[in-house]
Order: C-alpha cells, then structure tokens, then sequence
C-alpha cells in the first residue's frame, strides 16, 4: 500500500499562543463561537484534511493564552461538529489525570457511534501542577505517576470499550430476542489505580474503537506513545530534530511488538506562507517585530508550571533552575533548559526563541510543499497538524499549498473511507472477546 501524507487541523479559536487574537479577520470570541468551528470544520472537510483537533488544559492563571481562557469543552464541541460533517475524524484531548475510565469510554465511545466511527482522544497526563486545586486534590500526580496512571487508565477504557461483540444485539422481534447475553462482557478490572467493572452500556462503531492519539516529549512520555498510541504529536524544531524523533518513536514501538506503521507521527505545521518567498520572510521579520517580550516570558514559564521568568536579568544566561519543579511538561523543559544551554543563550534570547511557535516552514506555497515533501519523504512525518487561527493563513494553506501536494501524488484528491482509522490507514481493532473466541477455536 503507497504510504500517503495526513493532514489534521487544531481549531484554536484565537490561538494558543498570546498574539494571534489581534488578527482583524478573526473573530475575537472565535473560542466560544460554535459557527466558526463548525465553519473551519466544513472547510477542512472540503480540503480533505484527515481530522481535526481539540485542545485543552484544565487550569489557567490571568496571563494564560487567550485561547485557553475562553474556550469551548472539547467532546461537546466535537459532537456539534459531527452533525455538521461526513468524513473528516474528530479527535478531541482529555486528560487521564483528573478523569475516571468509566465516563472517557461513555463519552469517546458515544462521539464514535454520533459521528459514525471518526472519532479519537488525544490522552494526556496533565502538566499543570494547578489542575489539582480544580479537582480536590492538594497536590498534582508525581510525573512517573501520571504516566503509569495513563497507560492503565487507556487499556481500562479499550477494555470497556469492548464490552459488546460487534453481533451481541440480535434485536430479533418476533423471537423476543434483543441481545445474545454470552456477547456482552464484563471487564472486571482491578489494578493499581483503578477498579473497573463494567460493562460499558454502549455498542462499538464501525472503526472498532477510537483512535488513541498522545503527545510527550519526555522519555515515560515517548514510551507512552509507542505502547498505546495510533498516532503521535510531535513538537520538533526543524528536520533534524523531527527525523530522530520519528526514528525513536517508532524504533520504541518495535521494541514493545507493534507494527511501527501503525504509529503515526504527526509533528504540528505553522507555516508562514505568501506569494514569494522574500513576502514570506518578510512577514515573519514583521511578527517578530510585534511580540511581546513580557507575554513570551509567561508562555516560556508554562512548561515550568507557570514559572516567573520576569525576575531575572534578561541579558544574563539562561537562569540555573535547580530547584524549579519540572513535575509539568517534563519533556518540555527539559528541551528548554538543554536548548539553552547549549547554544549559550540569555533569557531574553530563549523567549524569543523558546517562548512561541516558530515556524521552519516560511515560503511561497512550492518551499511550502518542497518542505513538507521533504520531512515526508525524509521518514521525519507520516503527516502534519496545521495550526488553524488566523484565517489567511488557513485559506493560503488549503488553496495553493494542498492542491501542488496533490498534483504530486502525496495527499489524497477525494476521500477514500469514511471513518478516521480508515483515513490513516489503521487498522480496525478486533474485539478481544472474539478473538479470544476464535484463538480458542483454532
């Protein structure tokens, strides 16, 4: 089977960072609109992109991105957007820290029937040390915890997800006869964190189960990904960079007995695009111009627990942070603190460079699609997760960009499935009680 680009779309509203919101094209309450996702959603879908995607994050300070202030739940969110789509998946996050398993497969596994078998949950362990005080808790999980928890928690709700065969419900009028009762099961489960027994009242979709999306940077976050996930974020600053990640991610998920080619790697795109490339650079220097070095220094912070960089010497070294909690984005931090390290930079320099997306990809729309080639190509992406605020850019993107990928044969003309497994090429997960089933049999 010829390998073939995926595309996704993150619908931030007025973005995650702290400067997109000032586009005067974008709608200022874009977060809490469900118009303009769902609108987003439907041009996505025209463009064929695979999915879309929900952020979230369950705690925020008064300097938090404008996104995150003001934003929609992402599973009510998604099950609005179905109605108003056909074929592009819908994944959405939550986060195993805060949640029990019982309620994430009720919830995944109703947006999977609603949307006929194209949603996933991006799972996430929470770094935010605040999210505790939101749920009763006087302190955040230990990291180890977090991800020892997760990978539970996920095999959990995959379990519950299974509690029916796909033919358990006979639904036989004239026999009285609505469910076969061998074909349901219960879970039974009862581990170190959680105990669990089921069934969940709620038939599998047409895709089997959801897709399992993550996101982590640090080594127990990788490892994560490579046991449970079908499909990865990654955050890489350049070829390079997302090369070794991609060659380590699948490398581990060898190593657990997966089939590498059922990870997908999928690193974040925001791209600078204009009609040349010396337009494009030059818009780039001009956003440059326009940040807020004080709000670079919050979003520099958030990987630190929202860390106070302010107080340091902007033109000193980057400060010595033994002692700083790296009990949040471990991944992230640790990524920050050995950046700066080793190209020596000052504080102010790492927030200009560490505290905000920036792009690689800067052109017109061919070094566009040359690059995006390239990382393709260069097994450093099985596809991108384009950032989705300022609404020049998304048009830019879907109307000049996509069409050359087509023309070269690496992104599809017309959709070819109708559930997101089918759109990445995954498999549908046999339901275990069958296959049990059947194993026995043989």
């Amino acid at each position: 089977m010829t390998r073939q680009l995926h595309l996704g779309a993150i619908l931030e509203g007025v973005g995650t960072d702290q400067h997109s919101w000032r586009d005067p094209d974008l709608p200022a309450d874009a977060s809490i609109d469900i118009n303009w996702y769902i609108r987003n959603a439907k041009l996505a879908e025209e463009a064929r992109f695979d999915l879309v995607f929900i952020v979230d994050s369950p705690f925020i300070t008064p300097d938090t991105a404008p996104h995150f202030l003001n934003r929609l739940e992402p599973l009510t969110l998604l099950s609005a957007i179905a109605a108003h789509t056909a074929r592009i998946g819908l994944v959405g996050t939550l986060t195993t820290s805060y949640w029990e398993p019982y309620n994430v497969a009720r919830q995944f596994g109703s947006l999977d029937n609603i949307s006929r078998g194209r949603a996933g949950w991006n799972v996430v362990t929470t770094g935010l040390e605040g999210a505790a005080g939101n749920y009763g808790r006087d302190a955040h999980f230990e990291h180890g915890e977090r991800y020892a928890r997760a990978e539970e928690f996920v095999r959990v709700v995959q379990g519950l997800w299974d509690s029916y065969e796909d033919d358990a419900f006979v639904r036989d009028k004239a026999a009285g006869v609505f469910l076969d009762k061998a074909k349901q099961h219960r879970l039974d489960h009862r581990g170190t964190h959680f105990s669990v027994t089921g069934p969940l009242a709620l038939t599998r979709s047409r895709q089997g189960q959801p897709v399992i999306f993550q996101a982590g940077e640090s080594d127990a976050g990788r490892d994560l990904g490579a046991t449970i996930a079908e499909a990865t974020f990654a955050s890489a600053r350049d070829f390079d960079a997302a090369r070794g990640y991609y060659a380590d991610v699948k490398t581990r998920a060898a190593g657990f007995g997966r089939d590498p080619e059922q990870l997908k790697v999928l690193p974040g795109l925001f791209p600078i695009i204009a009609e040349t490339d010396e337009e494009a650079q030059r818009i780039a220097r001009q956003q440059e111009d326009t940040l807020d070095l004080d709000k670079l220094l919050v979003q520099l912070g958030r990987a630190f627990n929202y860390h106070d960089f302010s107080q340091y010497p902007l033109d000193a070294p980057f400060p010595d942070l033994t002692g700083v909690t790296l009990n949040s984005y471990r991944g992230h931090a640790e990524s920050i603190i050995r950046t700066a390290r080793d190209e020596n930079l000052t504080l102010r320099e790492a927030a200009y460079k560490l505290g905000r997306w920036q792009s690689s990809f800067i052109g017109s729309p061919e070094t566009i699609a040359d690059q995006i080639q390239q990382w393709f190509e260069g097994r450093a992406a099985d596809g991108f997760i384009l950032r989705v605020t300022r609404p020049g850019d998304f048009a830019l993107f879907r109307e000049m960009v996509v069409p050359i990928l087509q023309q070269r044969g690496l992104f599809r003309r017309d959709y070819e499935h109708e559930t997101l497994r089918g759109h990445l090429g995954l498999d549908v997960p046999q339901n275990r009680h069958a296959r049990s089933f059947a194993e026995a049999a043989e």
